[in-house]
């Protein structure tokens, strides 16, 4: 059983679940990269290798959301840029569980990067429609004729699942990671971390963590890094998240706490590289260079680049001395290239055919 379900067995009753991932995930100690960026006591949590097949922090969410699915034998429906990590997890697990999978893509500029993850989403069962539109509010109201389609086609409409998983529903899985960090505590794999250090971009992750900290009782304190644009990612967005999540359990389980959500509780930082400074970056751009540590872990991504940015900022600020830290590294660092190799293009929706300027 589920660490929040051990605690709050009502939930248990209550709430659809389907396990997704191999739990709990690994916390490991980074002495070379702590080493290097002078941390004395730093710590990883895995959700990378989560699952065998395709890691990262969309699994947990996927959790509860295609366990709703399931219960409601519904399809889903969801949004995402063409490169979108979870637009493929979704369309990976839900054909696992034998769901029908429908994928509103919206453009982004690297086409190069996206070209492997369409090849992905239509080999993993996905239904691809691709809308000119580069506002997500926008894509999700041009979508309802899709969700049309399917319930005239199938008689009854997808379960709809939001940018990232980051409904209160997808939220669920980190408050679930964050008792089952508590357990590894207590256990003695890890002490506990004075900050936790996490990407933040549909703001699901960290919503979750910085409820189920609460839940737990631990002290530790949640460092969101913001990644994407500061209009789909900010504190006000992410205590709205927080608070519907906890209106969501509450009303489940009435023994489930109501907390109060202060400001520091929320503390986003909004200083990675993407849109601070670029000689900023620069500056520490050598430190990065390290691709793995010497465990072997991959940590030199997109978003965890950004988030071990910050850190290394508030090591430089004399902000961390002596603290325990923790990086979530919610990437996944499963190889997939080896599922595209044989994928023929010409299945591929025609739309889609200009992203690969060879073929013919």
């Amino acid at each position: 059983m589920i660490p929040l379900f051990n605690k709050y067995p009502l939930l248990k009753q209550k709430l659809p679940y389907t396990a997704l991932g191999e739990h709990p995930t690994p916390a490991q100690e980074l002495k070379s990269l702590g080493k290097t960026i002078g941390i004395n006591r730093l710590f990883v949590k895995r959700d990378d290798i989560i699952n065998k097949v395709y890691g990262g922090n969309k699994v947990r969410k996927l959790e509860f959301i295609l366990g709703k699915a399931l219960n409601l034998k519904k399809d889903v429906l969801t949004y995402g840029s063409i490169g979108s990590n979870h637009v493929l997890a979704t369309a990976i697990f839900s054909q696992q569980m034998g769901l029908k999978c429908i994928s509103i893509l919206i453009p982004q500029s690297n086409k190069i990067n996206a070209r492997p993850k369409l090849l992905l989403y239509h080999l993993f069962g996905s239904e691809l429609h691709l809308y000119p539109v580069k506002n997500r509010y926008l894509a999700e109201i041009i979508s309802v004729y899709q969700i049309l389609k399917h319930k005239f086609k199938h008689g009854n409409s997808p379960l709809v699942v939001p940018f990232g998983g980051s409904s209160p529903l997808g939220t669920l899985g980190y408050v679930n990671a964050a008792f089952e960090l508590a357990n590894q505590i207590k256990r003695g794999i890890i002490p506990e971390p004075d900050f936790i250090y996490v990407p933040m971009g549909s703001m699901g992750t960290a919503a979750g963590l910085v409820l189920g900290i609460k839940a737990t009782g631990l002290k530790t304190k949640v460092v969101p890094v913001r990644i994407i644009e500061r209009k789909y990612s900010n504190e006000r967005k992410l205590k709205r998240l927080l608070r519907k999540t906890n209106i969501l359990l509450n009303s489940l389980d009435p023994s489930f706490p109501m907390f109060d959500i202060l400001n520091e509780d929320i503390s986003v930082r909004h200083n990675s590289p993407q849109t601070g400074s670029i000689d900023w970056f620069r500056d520490i751009s050598k430190e990065l260079s390290i691709k793995k540590d010497a465990n072997g872990i991959q940590l030199k991504t997109t978003y965890m680049n950004r988030t071990i940015a910050v850190l290394i900022e508030d090591v430089r600020n004399k902000i961390l001395e002596n603290k325990v830290i923790l990086l979530w590294n919610t990437n996944n660092s499963r190889d997939y290239t080896k599922y595209i190799e044989d994928i023929n293009l010409s299945d591929l929706p025609r739309q889609l055919h200009h992203f690969f300027p060879n073929y013919q």
